[in-house]
């Protein structure tokens, strides 16, 4: 073959190899994309521009309607106090707002907003990501969903609502070890380990894996019921048992049963699968004043407006550890210094107050005996670093602003 033959076929090669390119970009770029947007989801840079842009990075719902009547919490004169204890030092109180990342703040006392700020590109508008806050939302559907006679009893296995999850790891998990985090399957739940479960979740996510398939590869590790270990994919087996049982998606339930009736003002939507299920486990976006509003049903045991929305046992329930492994401080009984209840977390030393937490400090935090309310978004890019360190620093915080309160009012 002379000069000019091997040069044409080389061409041909070359546009062959070319479209193949060309094609896999086309048919892959999407998932590329996301995996990249997931990989720079943390960096300083641009994490709280990200946790307000998420469905930029994920697939997401459909959105979920705010309420037809709104509410607008009346507000009331208040100044934070300059400092909060912790580890046996004062510390300045804004200083700590400021080193945690805080992307937004709001304080709320007998159903009032003491104060409201936002910080880092947010205002009032942002849809944040709730991450782990989600949860609790999940908490209330699940005890509306038993006060209506959907499900029988917390007692009942998963396999008993999803029959294709016989064989796998949850089969024979009660619905109330799920609520508590005491499930016994394996699981790792490491941020900062590129390697650990949830991790591998989050970028099966992003190429377009769905929530079920993924729950169904994990395994059992301890006895359920005797060990309390944070396992978010629990909370997502718990939302496809909603599902259900409700005959209805996640964030239908949520809008008929909960967000339609608390005066929300603004939409919110759910991450979401290549299925379309909801990420019950930590995909909740939604703005920090509808936040706040359910940290005030809760303090209100259930009801807004005269009408109970959450069954007020569900509530007290919710937030009361019912076994040694679920106490705050239960050492080797648990893998976390706080205790728990039905998704929501019990800091202790005292036990009267609990609170919604979620990755990179989000909290929903309720207060009954000062009747406080705080809800705060956060991107705190150091989280996987001072994880522990950072979650008590909050609870400090937010009980020298209760104290604060408590000797501005009374």
């Amino acid at each position: 073959m002379d000069l000019v033959g091997e040069t044409f076929l080389m061409s041909k090669f070359l546009i062959v190899i070319l479209a193949i390119l060309v094609l896999a970009i086309v048919m892959y770029s999407p998932n590329i994309y996301k995996l990249y947007k997931l990989a720079t989801l943390y960096n300083e840079k641009s994490i709280a521009k990200n946790f307000i842009s998420i469905n930029k990075v994920f697939d997401t719902s459909n959105p979920i309607s705010a309420s037809e009547k709104t509410f607008v919490f009346e507000k009331e004169d208040f100044e934070l106090p300059n400092s909060y204890e912790f580890e046996g030092e004062q510390l300045n109180l804004i200083e700590g707002l400021d080193h945690f990342h805080t992307d937004g703040l709001i304080i709320l006392h007998d159903g009032k907003m003491l104060f409201e700020k936002y910080w880092n590109g947010n205002t009032k508008d942002s849809k944040h990501i709730a991450f782990s806050v989600s949860k609790s939302y999940l908490s209330a559907l699940f005890g509306i969903a038993i006060e209506e006679g959907l499900i029988k009893s917390i007692d009942d296995s998963v396999s008993i609502y999803l029959d294709d999850f016989e064989g796998t790891g949850y089969e024979d998990v009660k619905i109330k070890n799920l609520l508590q985090m005491s499930s016994g399957i394996e699981f790792n739940e490491d941020y900062a380990d590129p390697n650990s479960d949830i991790n591998r979740f989050a970028r099966a996510t992003a190429k377009g894996s769905s929530f079920r398939d993924f729950a169904k590869t994990l395994k059992n590790g301890k006895k359920q019921g005797t060990y309390n270990h944070y396992v978010s994919l629990d909370t997502q087996v718990l939302g496809m048992i909603l599902e259900s049982v409700t005959d209805m998606p996640l964030r239908e339930y949520l809008y008929k049963r909960i967000w339609s009736k608390i005066g929300t003002e603004s939409d919110a939507y759910y991450i979401a699968d290549k299925t379309g299920t909801d990420m019950a486990l930590g995909g909740l976006n939604a703005t920090l004043r509808d936040f706040s509003k359910f940290g005030q049903l809760y303090l209100n045991e259930g009801s807004w407006d005269g009408e109970q929305i959450v069954p007020k046992s569900w509530v007290l329930k919710s937030h009361t550890p019912d076994a040694p492994h679920l106490m705050p401080n239960a050492g080797d009984l648990s893998s976390s210094e706080w205790g728990y209840g039905y998704q929501w977390w019990i800091p202790g030393d005292p036990l009267t107050d609990y609170t919604a937490h979620g990755i990179f400090n989000q909290f929903i935090y309720v207060d009954p005996v000062s009747n406080v309310v705080i809800a705060k978004t956060s991107s705190n890019h150091r989280f996987r670093s001072e994880k522990e360190y950072s979650k008590a620093a909050h609870i400090a915080m937010f009980r020298s602003i209760t104290k604060h309160i408590q000797n501005t009012f009374n």
